[in-house]
């Protein structure tokens, strides 16, 4: 915090990335006595392993579930549209209601953020996260049976209501466990699920698609029906085992380690939950805009990706079933561009540059496509690859920086939600309506061209915070007193 930076900015006996070696006490920069013990690098890697093997997996499924039961919407728009059995059809919208029902989903979306972050810490990660994971996915399959637009928009903010703190909620949580330079490669794990469920949501919707009929339901019907039932069964799994502090998890040594190496950089159970005073020195550090405005950008590529990306393969001349199926290539090229950008970014300490270097090459994808002519089909579709593979990719060291850039525990939860209410929420409502339909036949060049001038202003706006970022390093280091450690700002 801008408030607070010169306080947070100096260690007191432990320089960063620095392993603790020594018995005894430090004193942290929040005066507190923290304990510390002797353990090696190896130690230190067993314990992450340790927290890795049950976390990431877990916090990947949640939002891949979560991911599914959101996105499905875009599936179920066209599914089996040749034959009249398409949701738009069946609830009688108009495309202009349909994106309204899009839309309220991200209102509730970008309302709910900051609530569902603070009841996060005070009613414990697995209890909250299962909650909203069971409401999700009743929500969903309540969404197979809407006959009507209003139907259909009343429950899309109802699941927006109870989705809106999952992602925040996730990120939020992994500063509990993890270092800054661990987060990125994290998040982008969980973030890669999305892709990933973009890739199996088509692949599902494809065969879903065959199901139209049965048992007199339209098979869009059967697709919110069958993919919000896991979320539901698993919200009990996720209750009993998700562990909600390394402190609680981890025994013995494991456990002196897992607080040791976390005492500077992580968020502490046991500290305070949001107070006026904290609440207001995070909403006056301007810095932190500078993350919320790029945010925002990204998230409209983002969002229009997520619910248009079946419709972009119909417009490339790919029919009916055959337009789910096709939506598969560009989220797996996503997925593994994600996880290497974001391992080089934490390992590398260069998440601002990453962020600028990927979302430029998400915009050429963009740009290109919109430049080629609308029959150019097969060019137009690998373009689409790599304006998904560019715009996914530069998300998760975003967010990795955001969190390793502010330092308390209920200032990380209050910016990580804020980050994702603005940039989540109201930054995907554009996103809604910039795929028009009656430009597919002219290769959608308004949602083309705005995903393009988006990611532009995120690779700009990423650039100069890293500018930014530079230059209070820089200060930090000439006005550091003799002897005193620096905590500089990540980069």
């Amino acid at each position: 915090m801008a408030a607070a930076a010169d306080h947070d900015s100096i260690h007191t006996g432990i320089a960063p990335g620095e392993k603790m070696d020594h018995i005894g006490e430090v004193e942290s920069g929040k005066n507190e006595l923290v304990p510390t013990i002797q353990y090696t690098p190896a130690e230190e890697r067993a314990v992450v392993w340790k927290q890795d093997r049950i976390i990431i997996p877990l916090a990947a499924s949640i939002y891949f579930l979560c991911y599914l039961d959101r996105s499905n919407i875009g599936n179920a728009r066209i599914l089996n549209n040749s034959t009249h059995n398409d949701m738009q059809t069946e609830t009688g919208s108009t495309p202009y209601q349909f994106n309204i029902a899009l839309m309220v989903f991200l209102v509730a979306y970008a309302l709910f953020e900051v609530p569902s972050n603070i009841l996060l810490k005070k009613l414990r990660p697995s209890r909250w996260l299962a909650f909203l994971m069971f409401s999700w996915g009743a929500i969903t399959m309540g969404l197979g049976g809407v006959q009507s637009f209003p139907a259909m928009a009343t429950t899309r903010f109802l699941l927006g209501m109870f989705e809106a703190g999952l992602f925040p909620g996730l990120v939020y949580y992994l500063t509990f466990w993890y270092k800054a330079d661990e987060r990125s490669l994290r998040v982008a794990f969980i973030l890669a699920s999305a892709t990933l469920a973009g890739a199996f949501g088509g692949a599902i919707a494809f065969g879903i698609g065959h199901m139209n009929g049965a048992q007199g339901l339209s098979a869009w019907r059967w697709l919110f029906i069958i993919e919000g039932a896991p979320s539901c069964v698993s919200a009990l799994f996720v209750l009993l085992v998700l562990p909600d502090y390394p402190e609680e998890f981890m025994k013995g040594k494991d456990r002196e380690i897992a607080l040791a190496r976390l005492h500077l950089e992580g968020s502490k159970s046991h500290h305070r939950s949001m107070t006026w005073a904290d609440a207001k020195a995070t909403l006056t550090d301007w810095r932190l805009y500078g993350h919320y405005l790029i945010y925002f950008g990204v998230s409209v590529p983002f969002s229009s990706l997520s619910l248009f990306t079946p419709a972009i393969t119909q417009g490339l001349k790919y029919k009916d079933l055959q337009a789910q199926l096709m939506t598969v290539p560009p989220y797996a090229v996503a997925y593994v561009t994600q996880i290497f950008v974001s391992w080089s970014a934490d390992h590398f300490n260069a998440r601002g540059m990453h962020s600028a270097v990927f979302s430029l090459i998400g915009a050429i994808g963009f740009i290109a496509s919109a430049s080629l002519p609308p029959d150019a089909y097969l060019q137009r579709y690998g373009c689409l690859i790599l304006a998904a593979a560019g715009a996914f990719a530069c998300i998760p060291p975003m967010l990795g920086w955001l969190t390793s850039n502010v330092y308390s525990t209920a200032s990380v939860g209050l910016a990580v939600a804020l980050n994702v209410s603005f940039g989540a929420g109201l930054g995907q409502i554009p996103g809604v309506w910039i795929y028009k339909g009656d430009e597919s036949v002219r290769g959608f060049p308004t949602g083309h061209w705005t995903n393009a001038g988006m990611l532009l202003f995120v690779s700009a706006g990423s650039f100069l915070l890293r500018f930014v970022y530079g230059y209070k390093n820089r200060k930090l280091l000439r006005e550091a007193g003799p002897g005193q450690e620096v905590r500089l700002f990540k980069l």
